[in-house]
């Protein structure tokens, strides 16, 4: 009843996907600072683990405390100083503390209220797109995993198993039901969106003997074909090319990067996908309508 209400008044599902969203960014921030090193100290636990017969015990902060997405609460880093509710508000809390920690007056990154505005902005623009409904909502939850891949990635230059593998398996689950193509087609898009990384990598790595890539882009890209199907593997390659050169330019016309130093492709397939799987008929229409093929 309420999402029929809300079909009726387009704005609404709107403003209310982008409010939900803002929260939902917010989440992400701790999800893009936390998975990484709860990864690490797995990691390190199974490290230990094998040097010492199975007695190591997994890390622990410092403090003693467990570490995982829901606890400890967030602190800021510089003066331990915890975030109280009315500080962790999406957007207006920055806006308010004037980008600066309430206690101790030091810089909050930009990149908090910047992960929640693009949060916010992308699943206001897929409800905007395809409304309030199965395939709207299923988009938020592609737009969500796909935008802390693109921040985690940036920082680490890892692309979890545990966001891509789930994405993966969801976009098989959908389309079997054809919500966005058939199951034939999504499930060959994450056969050969596997395969052909996957060729790409070994091929170069016998010619070069360097890796040009990981196998986290292997799983992002099948995941993408999953969701989107096997016709749109060739549009998200292209599109993610072009968004890598462009952005690359642009830092070293910036000089915030060396030419040698190695760019993290997860981000682009990560654009190139969620522009895909939005508008990925209409430009294909278009492109075929354009040279009259």
């Amino acid at each position: 009843m309420y999402f029929e209400l809300l079909a009726d008044i387009p704005f609404a599902a709107v403003a209310l996907a982008f409010v939900f969203s803002l929260l939902v960014g917010s989440f992400l921030n701790v999800v893009i600072y936390r998975l990484p090193l709860m990864m690490e100290r797995e990691w390190q636990a199974m490290a230990m683990e094998a040097q010492a017969d199975g007695t190591a015990q997994l890390p622990e902060p410092e403090s003693g405390e467990p570490f995982n997405l829901a606890v400890p609460a967030s602190r800021c880093p510089q003066c331990g100083h915890r975030i109280r509710w009315y500080e962790n508000i999406p957007l207006l809390s920055y806006l308010a503390l004037r980008g600066k920690c309430s206690s101790c007056s030091a810089r909050i990154p930009l990149r908090y209220p910047l992960v929640e505005l693009i949060t916010g902005l992308t699943s206001a623009m897929v409800v905007w797109h395809f409304g309030l409904n199965a395939q709207g909502i299923s988009l938020m939850l592609l737009s969500w995993g796909l935008i802390a891949l693109t921040f985690i990635d940036l920082d680490h230059q890892l692309l979890p198993d545990r966001i891509t593998l789930p994405l993966l398996w969801l976009g098989l689950i959908l389309n079997s039901f054809g919500l966005f193509t058939s199951l034939q087609s999504a499930l060959w898009g994450a056969v050969i969106g596997y395969l052909s990384f996957w060729s790409i990598y070994w091929i170069f790595k016998l010619l070069t003997g360097k890796e040009g890539m990981g196998y986290g882009d292997f799983k992002l890209l099948a995941a993408l074909g999953a969701w989107c199907g096997v016709q749109q593997l060739p549009l998200i390659i292209l599109l993610s090319s072009v968004v890598g050169v462009i952005l690359a330019l642009a830092l070293m016309l910036l000089r915030r990067h060396q030419a040698s130093n190695p760019l993290p492709f997860g981000p682009y397939l990560a654009i190139a996908g969620w522009i895909a799987v939005i508008w990925g008929h209409d430009i294909t229409d278009a492109y075929l309508q354009l040279f009259r093929i």
